[in-house]
């Protein structure tokens, strides 16, 4: 199972602190040693509305560069794209929000204008050799409409699917999913997009989370992404907390049985810096608890 750390990016930007340049790649870098090998860098949106990602190419500037680490910044329009591109990403994550509401507090735009958005991308992404993944953002309910139709959600990964992305990630933004909607998205979206990969993102809001996780992997989903410490949230969205946790994520994984690749002990150091980094505890357990056995 393929884990993607999101804590750069998904992470820091719900968070009041505004953490260094020096340790966000700190932080990138220990994801590295641990084992993980695509990272969510850094978004390039307008810094005025996300303050904490406002040095996305002074991030970009700083990682290390290896043949066997893929770097993805996340992107919102042209503007965002062509400054990834020149920051030197090797992937670019694009959103499209499966509510209309959400997505034009998300993103000032409707669903409609986000995929074509995502039209004007594809060609440009496929000419830099750069993969290119679409989030479908509150796949799993709105934080303002409340249930979001699935097949509304599945319509929009046919219709992205079908202008030829590498990869199709469902997210519950305010972690308000429960396993049965995972089981059926992912068996939807195999139907809609079955030449595409998949992936899920999950936040652990109302304790769910790892419940999901479970339920994708024996659902066929190939990458999950994870926060290390459990950190991170949606600035437009109200009362989201944390993704889950990468240690936490790990630690169930691998005593079910499922290789993962990634190191438990650098993980929980990580997530220990990152609290002094922060200047609180970080919500995720298994540095608290310890791992099993001792």
């Amino acid at each position: 199972m393929e884990i993607i750390e999101v804590g750069p990016r998904d992470g820091l930007q719900n968070e009041s602190v505004l953490v260094s340049t020096a340790d966000k790649v700190a932080l990138i870098e220990r994801s590295i040693a641990a084992g993980l090998r695509r990272i969510e860098a850094t978004s390039f949106v307008h810094p005025g509305r996300v303050p904490q990602m406002a040095d996305a190419e002074d991030v970009m500037a700083a990682v290390p560069r290896r043949d066997d680490v893929s770097y993805i910044g996340l992107v919102l329009n042209r503007r965002g794209f062509d400054r990834a591109v020149a920051a030197g990403v090797d992937e670019v994550n694009c959103v499209v929000v499966a509510s209309e509401t959400f997505s034009q507090r998300n993103q000032g735009m409707s669903i409609a204008d986000s995929i074509e958005n995502v039209r004007g991308l594809a060609a440009e992404a496929r000419g830099a050799g750069l993969t290119l993944s679409v989030t479908v953002a509150a796949s799993f309910g709105c934080p303002f409409e409340g249930e979001v139709p699935e097949s509304t959600v599945l319509d929009i990964a046919r219709q992205v699917g079908d202008l030829g992305v590498d990869e199709i990630a469902l997210a519950d933004t305010i972690g308000v999913g429960v396993p049965a909607q995972v089981r059926r998205l992912l068996a939807g979206l195999g139907e809609v997009a079955p030449h595409v990969r998949t992936r899920a993102h999950f936040h652990n809001t109302r304790n769910t989370g790892y419940a999901n996780a479970i339920a994708a992997v024996e659902a066929g989903v190939t990458s999950l992404d994870s926060s290390t410490g459990g950190i991170g949230g949606c600035p437009f969205a109200p009362a989201a907390t944390g993704n889950i946790a990468t240690e936490d994520l790990v630690y169930l994984l691998d005593r079910s049985g499922i290789e993962t690749g990634v190191a438990l002990a650098p993980l929980v150091e990580t997530a220990d810096w990152l609290s002094g980094v922060l200047g609180e505890k970080v919500p995720a357990l298994l540095g608290r608890a310890g791992g099993f056995p001792a």
